[in-house]
């Protein structure tokens, strides 16, 4: 598989970066992303191939099951770097699924540091029982709703850090978004749209 990725890198050369070298030259130079990415670790969700976009375009954090924690120095930093000295105005958050992190949190899981950072995620539980029960939903089912409450709930706790927070206080930027990526079809559902602050209608979790 090494060989493979460095085999690749040729490729990617040849194909792309040479064809349009100066515009790798520019990004080489400085990087002026438009939108900070908090997306899942997932190798099959891949935020620059889903949205046709090139790199230099977001500034990037993905971890298991796309979980915004208000003790997680990593996330911080890096929404500090992005939204202060990028002055990024969008955010999205984005799920997605056939997620292994979401069916761990349904199923609950014994690993030690993955049981204790998925415990952020408790209350997308909560709210995903209670609707599964309200209406009866199978397993699969209910896992779609626990990954739309999840984008939900990492929104809530985004908006709840200081920084962020503060922020909105004095505007409404950084502008931040749900997504949901569908692994099966390539598309993406728009959970929460930023630019008018409100949830799309007609999604399971959010009637």
């Amino acid at each position: 598989m090494i060989d493979q990725l460095l085999h690749g890198n040729v490729a990617f050369v040849a194909g792309e970066f040479k064809p349009n070298e100066e515009y790798y030259q520019a990004i080489a130079t400085q990087q002026r992303p438009k939108v900070l990415w908090i997306g899942c670790s997932d190798s099959r969700v891949s935020e620059h191939q889903m949205t046709g976009s090139k790199p230099g375009t977001m500034f990037v954090h993905r971890n298991v099951a796309n979980i915004v924690a208000f003790n997680d120095v990593n996330i911080s930093a890096i929404l500090e770097y992005g939204v202060v000295h990028l002055e990024i105005e969008d955010i999205i958050v984005c799920g997605h699924t056939r997620c292994g992190g979401i069916a761990a949190i349904e199923d609950g899981v014994h690993e030690n540091y993955i049981a204790d950072w998925l415990c952020i995620a408790t209350g997308a539980k909560e709210a995903a029982d209670r609707i599964a029960k309200e209406r009866g939903l199978s397993r699969e089912e209910k896992l779609a709703v626990l990954t739309e409450e999840n984008v939900k709930l990492q929104i809530k706790h985004l908006k709840n850090l200081a920084l962020i927070k503060n922020m909105h206080a004095k505007g409404s930027r950084p502008r931040i978004h749900g997504w949901l990526y569908r692994v099966e079809t390539g598309t993406i559902d728009v959970l929460v749209d930023g630019r008018s602050g409100k949830a799309s209608p007609g999604l399971t979790a959010l009637a």
